[in-house]
């Protein structure tokens, strides 16, 4: 009987442990990551509101073309009417990197990405005002190989 009663009190303490290991507080990486993954899926379904919504007032996005340096007013204004139509760009996370500072108050991340351009690099800045993290700065990059930048610089170059 004692055997029993031995294996029912360590079945509750195990049903109750792990009961406490699957309702943890996300860690503050995953926090960022899951707003980061949000951020992309506001922009894919052109919600307007969810995706600027995740930005801090000076936010600031670094598109590829050379002449791109957004802030979030004229950026807001540039994707108002796409979004309005429901047509967002869909950028899919195929790996990220998280970093916080020691403080606690300031992210960075890159991030490769699969979009429309193939495959691109994201990198960002974030600071957390209060309890909530805000993307204060986005920077998209097109990848290209090294052994094709020479093909890629005559593109550049003819006009």
């Amino acid at each position: 009987m004692k055997t029993i009663k031995r294996f029912f009190a360590l079945l509750t303490g195990l049903i109750i442990v792990s009961g406490f290991t699957t309702f943890q507080k996300p860690t503050e990486t995953e926090t960022i990551d899951s707003l980061i993954d949000n951020w992309h899926k506001a922009a894919a379904e052109g919600n307007y509101a969810n995706y600027f919504g995740l930005m801090a007032d000076n936010f600031i996005f670094l598109g590829t073309d050379p002449a791109e340096r957004w802030d979030k007013v004229a950026f807001g204004a540039f994707c108002k009417p796409y979004f309005d139509q429901g047509k967002g760009w869909d950028f899919r996370k195929i790996e990220r990197h998280i970093e916080i500072s020691k403080d606690g108050k300031t992210a960075w991340f890159d991030e490769k990405i699969n979009t429309w351009m193939k495959d691109c690099r994201g990198s960002g800045v974030l600071v957390k005002t209060g309890k909530d993290w805000k993307l204060v700065q986005y920077n998209l990059a097109v990848l290209i190989e090294n052994d094709k930048i020479q093909d890629f610089i005559k593109l550049r170059e003819a006009k």
